[in-house]
């Protein structure tokens, strides 16, 4: 094998590239945007590098960088001209390259380090497993899954936020959980549509009653009885000051409205899910356990399961993949501690 090592320093604008020859020699080095006309001039110097030096194959190596290196990896591995040297594409983890750069105690301090520290990565075997990308449905899968992770993540820290503003509006009435769900139709409508806990106590019993009917579409066995919990729930209540009561009722209704644009969201994303699973073999919704949404997280972080030959490879994988995502964030959340 006569290669040519290429160590790219991703970011969100442009990409520095490192060429280093076999015996670790520079080619070349310089900066692409990155971009589809920035990789369109990357594969063009790759190309003429391995034409004019009679280099057989091409590594290419590149940090994990959260979504800035996506698409530069979708572009390089689909460039027919590139498969033709039996090109490998190599996500790296950055601790491991900036334990490898400590090795070199004489780098100078430009822009080209990083891409250059890959590069030599690659030359003397410290890395990964070519990148494994295979099936795209999986990917796409994955964008949905994760989409769908994030909004729950914020669904439940909205609805944190919103019962700690709630309790100074109505501090019994959370206390005492009035509605079996704080968060339904009824609920939300006792909550943002009444000026304050005092307005809430005073109201006529009848007309609360009729209020409660329709916003629950008369799903209550009892709505009288609930009338009569949420004005004794009001009455213990807090007062407070009409300037803070008027704040208060504004982060409330904001916070509502953030509370069901993010339900509309997730129903949404569970519908893409669905729709992108009948695409797939889903071969684990018959283990008892697993619904639809949890084998769809797990399939779109594995991929293809029948490239694992037994359960021992799925099992490494999984450790594997967890130990480098953890590794990763501390990695970034220590340099961003730096700065």
């Amino acid at each position: 094998m006569n290669p040519l090592y290429v160590g790219i320093d991703v970011s969100s604008k442009s990409n520095v590239v490192y060429f280093m020859l076999p015996d670790g020699s520079k080619h070349c080095n310089f900066s692409v945007a990155n971009s589809h006309t920035g990789s369109s001039q990357l594969v063009k110097r790759i190309l003429s590098a391995m034409t004019s030096c009679s280099l057989d194959t091409v590594l290419i190596g590149l940090e994990a960088t959260s979504v800035y290196g996506d698409n530069l990896v979708y572009f390089l591995r689909e460039d027919a001209a590139l498969a033709r040297f039996n090109s490998k594409i190599h996500v790296l983890n950055p601790k491991q390259v900036s334990k490898f750069k400590e090795a070199y105690n004489d780098l100078p301090k430009n822009d080209l380090i990083d891409s250059f520290v890959i590069a030599d990565c690659l030359r003397f075997g410290r890395i990964n497993k070519e990148v494994y990308i295979g099936d795209y449905r999986y990917k796409a899968l994955q964008n949905l899954t994760r989409a769908r992770y994030f909004a729950v993540s914020n669904l439940i820290k909205e609805k944190q936020r919103f019962m700690n503003i709630l309790f100074k509006k109505y501090s019994t009435m959370t206390q005492e959980k009035v509605f079996s769900d704080t968060f339904s139709t009824t609920a939300l409508a006792v909550y943002d549509e009444f000026e304050s806990a005092e307005a809430l106590a005073d109201m006529d019993l009848h007309e609360l009653t009729a209020f409660i009917m329709e916003k629950g579409k008369n799903r209550f066995p009892n709505p009288n009885a609930v009338a009569k919990a949420i004005q004794k729930a009001a009455r213990s209540s807090y007062r407070l000051p009409k300037t803070v009561n008027d704040s208060v009722n504004q982060v409330l209704s904001i916070s509502i409205t953030s509370i069901k644009a993010l339900e509309a969201q997730i129903k949404e994303f569970d519908k893409a899910i669905a729709t992108q699973m009948e695409l797939l073999p889903n071969v684990l919704i018959s283990i008892p356990g697993i619904g639809p949404v949890f084998s769809a997280g797990i399939m779109a972080e594995i991929g293809d399961i029948n490239r694992f030959h037994n359960q021992a490879q799925l099992a490494k994988f999984a450790r594997r993949s967890c130990m480098e995502t953890t590794s990763i964030r501390r990695f970034r959340s220590s340099n961003n501690k730096a700065y």
